[in-house]
């Protein structure tokens, strides 16, 4: 009888525990989530509305090196972890912004988004914090921001690093406008599986870890909060400039030391699903995209990671941190 309770004991915490894991809420500003380092708040006023810009700011405030790294479309600065501790090994100071309507920062029930807003944004909070240099790093759509401040700041940048961004295509050129309504009536009805089931089709190869997975926890508790509509109206919002702006002719104005990261496996497309009538072309080749952005690029470096996708600091760390140390000391 005694063996019998503890089994059932055991068996009611497994499923306490399971229960509470599937049950966390999180609400617009991610109240609850803890991130790998301290969260700070800058406070400023943009388009006539106060705002809360969270970052996180860590190593010697003396540093003589310092490096920004802006997230990407689906995750904010909480995913830059594990790269951060490698950064603070080797003596930077390291700034990871969250932008407005991501993350723990404001989500406004109104913002005219753009990459040049949010690199202001971005401006003011390094400016704020009396940084003047540094190395800039972006990921996916932070691609798109980093190479929009790289051009806009030139002076303030170092290095520009570039893993795997989107905006290698014009995709206002081969893709259909859509209004903000579209995409706000996609993030309604996004579900934790169709996220999963995205990622793992288009970032990881099919494949899945629960490595992965942890990255979706924040998602999990906002769709399950009382803010979603909120988020999901941000969400839609910062489609915008993904699809408007375009990042290619941008690439002729940066004069900065640049290095390319692409995992050559990478097909992210965005708006491939609504093709303008006529386009046959494929959207995401990165074999061929990261090749083109190099040659754009004066005297930037292009580093291949053959096999890997969008997500090659998630999907082979080694390989991806072997590229990253090779960027960071060219």
């Amino acid at each position: 009888m005694k063996k019998f309770c503890v089994v059932l004991f055991a068996l009611f915490a497994v499923v306490t525990q399971a229960y509470a894991a599937n049950s966390v809420k999180y609400n617009k500003e991610l109240d609850g989530f803890d991130y790998p380092f301290d969260v700070k708040t800058f406070n400023f006023n943009s388009q006539d509305k106060d705002l809360k810009m969270r970052y996180m700011d860590v190593g010697d405030k003396r540093a003589e090196k310092v490096i920004v790294l802006l997230h990407g479309k689906n995750f904010s600065g909480y995913y830059w972890d594990r790269v951060a501790n490698d950064l603070l090994k080797r003596n930077y100071r390291v700034i990871i912004p969250d932008q407005i309507g991501f993350g723990k920062s404001s989500k406004p029930e109104a913002y005219q988004y753009s990459f040049g807003q949010l690199a202001l944004n971005t401006k003011l909070l390094l400016d704020s914090l009396d940084i003047k240099k540094f190395d800039l790093v972006g990921h996916s759509m932070g691609g798109m921001l980093a190479t929009t401040f790289t051009a806009n700041y030139t002076n303030a940048v170092n290095k520009l690093i570039l893993i795997n961004p989107i905006g290698l295509e014009d995709y206002g050129k081969y893709v259909q406008f859509k209004d903000v309504n579209f995409f706000y009536k996609n993030e309604l009805a996004k579900t934790l599986d169709k996220a999963r089931n995205y990622q793992k089709k288009n970032y990881y190869d099919g494949k899945w870890s629960s490595e992965y997975e942890k990255l979706l926890v924040p998602l999990k508790g906002m769709l399950a909060g009382d803010d979603w509509k909120i988020v999901a109206w941000n969400n839609a919002l910062t489609y915008g400039p993904i699809f408007s702006e375009n990042i290619v002719d941008r690439f002729s104005q940066i004069n900065n030391e640049t290095v390319l990261i692409i995992g050559t496996r990478d097909k992210t497309g965005p708006g491939r699903g609504w093709l303008k009538e006529g386009v046959t072309r494929q959207l995401g080749e990165y074999q061929k995209l990261g090749v083109n952005a190099h040659n754009l690029i004066k005297g930037s470096v292009l580093i291949e990671l053959p096999g890997l996708g969008h997500m090659p600091q998630f999907e082979d760390y080694d390989a991806f941190i072997k590229a990253f140390h090779q960027a960071l000391d060219k």
